[in-house]
């Protein structure tokens, strides 16, 4: 359960004036119980046992005391359970207030990035590479991030760094022309450019030539030569036809894509800049940026060829975000393996003076395996995004074809299902954990998984419909037995109306109360797996809610409040849903 911020408030000030301790170490102190039934909060007294000269025990029970005659906190139950002091607010006096907390706006959507500019580096794919479900992970991430920033008020700004330059783009024009076949490259560009790079590859290994080749071919490049920028052209052309059909089956859209070949004008200032204020030192033929100080190797800004090198180009990258686009922040979502390239580059901006490195951000995040292995397009160990949204649909419409063959718009439900299970999947996971993919286990409509959500909000959808064919305060739509509106099969669907705030109602209520500040702390942590996890949680305490509790047969004034309850429930599950990018299905 999410604690109230009011309550943990309320509880420091009320155990401030019996114990005379500091507000602030006491909400330190302050837990939130194992189960509600213990109480909505708890207090240990063990940190008290030295000072006191008493057993926890003994202090828990003087406590309790001593609230009890404070007037002004007649609202909250207190006990002591051992070593513990447990309070229960009153639930009739807070459900009003709670309910009326959470239905305004100010509750999710917070103001504490106001008037700030936030660039986020996202997805950034290669071009004349197939879109794998490693890139899944930077994508989806990075468009979860941009919606939290703005539900906190940031302008979030979503950059798609496309890897469009670099010495592969030599391998691919040299893999292109020496094995590439006319016919296939008209029908599957992608998976032809991928082919030859592969073959690429294998045959460097015996031929080390090639590289050189290579090289030759990206020295070109640079140098501005026609074939060579007519073949980079057409590489890019459909790379970007490829990429904007997956974005678009994901949702996700940008404000600028700015390939890395954007930065080419742009760099020579930097190097200069460099080398006015002294920082480039010669290495074995190589410039570099010493960062001895900073116990970090040097950062390579020219090689010993002559080619510029990603550490160049973030360089000028940075800049521009920070003088042309205006960014307060400069996040980037790019994986673990690049920390080290990260601080390197953040650090050099730093012996150029620029103090807003301060404000550069890498969030990183760990691999995705799949089958435990790590993927890689070099060797050909790619598992195709595409490949996987098709599997993942069509898994979704056989279990929806078994569940509800009567759903109206099945094949555009199970798109939802099947596309928002796959987001879900990746974004439930701490980011910076490593990921092994499993499809079945991510469109699985049990366990921690995107169609459990969909599947809470759209039976909270069905019971609204089904509350708003009511023609009279008493009068139940047809089809309801006036015994209950749960499922017959569930055990719980026939238990006796309980009177009052239930355990699972109130639990409900408290956690729905707590959104705001696990919004602020996901921001706070670059962090969206924070509402994904809160998102499962919403979804099985109002499944354990609508187990427990008559909804539509229950009293007036119950039916109201749980009615009530239950839209709010579905609120922020659709809120929660569109924060992490899925869709939210009215029925499955």
């Amino acid at each position: 359960m999410s604690t109230v911020g009011l309550f943990v408030k309320e509880a420091a000030e009320m155990l401030q004036k019996v114990t005379d301790i500091d507000t602030a170490e006491l909400t330190r102190l302050l837990e939130t119980p194992p189960s509600v039934a213990m109480g909505d909060l708890a207090f240990p007294c063990f940190t008290l046992a030295k000072s006191w000269r008493r057993a926890p025990q003994q202090i828990a029970a003087e406590l309790c005391s001593r609230i009890s005659e404070q007037p002004d906190y007649a609202h909250i139950q207190v006990s002591a359970a051992g070593a513990y002091v447990n309070m229960h607010w009153d639930r009739t006096a807070c459900s009003k207030s709670l309910l009326e907390q959470i239905s305004q706006e100010q509750h999710y959507q917070l103001h504490t990035g106001q008037g700030q500019r936030i660039i986020i580096d996202m997805s950034s794919p290669n071009i004349a590479k197939p879109f794998g479900v490693g890139h899944l992970r930077s994508t989806v991430i990075g468009a979860a991030l941009y919606r939290l920033y703005r539900a906190a008020g940031y302008d979030p700004v979503r950059v798609n760094h496309i890897g469009d330059w670099g010495t592969q783009f030599g391998k691919q024009i040299t893999a292109h022309l020496r094995w590439s076949d006319p016919v296939q490259m008209e029908q599957n560009p992608i998976g032809e450019a991928l082919r030859v790079y592969i073959k690429f590859h294998d045959e460097a290994a015996e031929h080390p030539e090639l590289e050189d080749e290579a090289r030759d071919w990206f020295r070109k490049l640079e140098n501005g030569d026609a074939q060579a920028l007519e073949l980079w052209r057409y590489f890019v052309d459909v790379s970007m036809a490829s990429l904007d059909r997956m974005y678009e089956r994901l949702g996700v859209e940008f404000d600028a894509v700015l390939g890395e070949s954007f930065y080419n004008d742009k760099m020579p200032a930097v190097v200069d800049r460099l080398r006015e204020l002294n920082l480039l030192e010669e290495s074995d033929g190589a410039l570099v940026v010493r960062l001895d100080e900073q116990d970090m190797p040097p950062c390579l800004i020219i090689k010993s060829d002559g080619t510029t090198i990603y550490p160049t180009r973030d360089l000028a990258t940075a800049i521009y975000r920070k003088e042309v686009m205006e960014g307060d922040r400069l996040v980037y979502v790019v994986g673990g393996e690049q920390t080290l390239h990260f601080r390197q580059v953040f650090a050099v901006l730093r012996k150029m003076g620029l103090d807003w490195a301060e404000d550069c951000i890498h969030v990183p995040f760990g691999l995705m395996k799949v089958n435990g292995k790590k993927m890689s397009t070099r060797k050909g160990k790619v598992v195709f995004l595409e490949e996987v949204l098709d599997e993942a649909v069509q898994q979704a419409a056989r279990i929806i074809e078994e569940k509800n063959p009567e759903l109206p718009n099945k094949e555009e439900v199970a798109r939802q299902v099947g596309v928002g299970a796959i987001i879900f999947n990746d974004l439930k996971n701490n980011r910076q954990n490593e990921i092994d993919f499993s499809l079945e286990e991510a469109v699985s409509f049990e366990g921690e998984t995107g169609p459990y959500v969909q599947y809470a909000y759209a039976r909270i959808q069905s019971i609204l419909r089904r509350a708003a064919q009511h023609t009279a305060a008493n009068e139940l739509p047809a089809g309801i037995e006036q015994h209950s509106t749960q499922d017959q099969s569930d055990p719980a669907a026939t238990v006796e109306e309980p009177s009052g705030w239930t355990d699972s109602a109130w639990e409900l209520l408290c956690h729905l109360a707590g959104y705001d500040s696990e919004l602020e702390r996901a921001v706070r942590l670059h962090e969206p797996s924070i509402m994904a996890r809160y998102a499962l949680q919403t979804a099985r305490l109002f499944n354990q809610f609508y187990s427990h509790n008559r909804i539509l047969d229950s009293s007036p004034v119950w039916r109201e409040q749980r009615l009530e309850l239950s839209r709010q429930t579905g609120e922020y599950l659709a809120r929660l849903m569109e924060l992490l990018g899925m869709k939210a299905p009215q029925q499955m």
